[in-house]
């Protein structure tokens, strides 16, 4: 779909350096180039982090994808993100559509990148972490405070409505961000890495979005 007139070859070659870049790992590094930017000008919040996560359809099935527990198991994939308290994405992954979420909580955490604050260290853990029911286990909270993390995490079995939804809402609405991309909001790609290339794609236009200070108002 790219313009003939940026001689960029032929559709099969745009397709390789889409999966050979990912391969090389260009897209995360551009999306770290970003974050970094971010939090020098201050505007990463680092006071929180929310994790959550989405199911989408596969509907060509292929690698990292499962029976969906929400779609009468049809084949589908899982993302899994953490984004700050402003819902800039940190860390994003995909899974099969039926990974409980906890198997996911502390590697997202981990892939959060160290990044260069207005001052200091570079940091790469926020102060607390929200997250709903799914994450609910000893482990997770145990791992959590290993790494002078607040765990605030809903607890299965009490009654509805933990009250923090009026700071985890945001990631709700990165995974809303991300779907308005056509191509992310159903995967058609059978091979994983060429969904996630698309992935990083996505994380990257909502970080240039937030240095330029736009916040999805135009």
């Amino acid at each position: 779909m790219l313009p003939k007139e940026l001689g960029c070859g032929s559709g099969m070659t745009r397709w390789r350096r889409l999966r050979d870049w990912q391969q090389e790992g260009v897209w995360d590094l551009l999306h770290f180039a970003l974050l970094n930017w971010l939090a020098l000008d201050g505007d990463i919040d680092w006071s929180r982090a929310i994790i959550d996560s989405c199911l989408v359809r596969a509907v060509c099935g292929g690698t990292k994808t499962g029976p969906n527990p929400t779609d009468r198991a049809k084949r589908g994939s899982k993302r899994h993100l953490i984004c700050d308290g402003q819902g800039v994405p940190l860390a994003i992954r995909v899974t099969d559509a039926n990974r409980n979420d906890s198997q996911e909580a502390l590697a997202l955490i981990d892939a959060i990148p160290l990044l260069q604050g207005e001052r200091g260290r570079p940091r790469c853990r926020p102060v607390c972490l929200l997250g709903d029911r799914g994450y609910d286990a000893a482990a997770i909270r145990r791992e959590l405070r290993a790494r002078r993390i607040a765990p605030l995490l809903a607890r299965r079995g009490n009654m509805h409505g933990s009250g923090l939804g009026r700071w985890r809402w945001v990631v709700e609405r990165t995974f809303a961000w991300l779907n308005q991309f056509r191509r992310l909001r159903v995967r058609y790609d059978k091979r994983a890495d060429i969904h996630e290339a698309f992935l990083s794609l996505g994380c990257v236009w909502i970080c240039w979005k937030a240095l330029r200070k736009d916040r999805f108002t135009d």
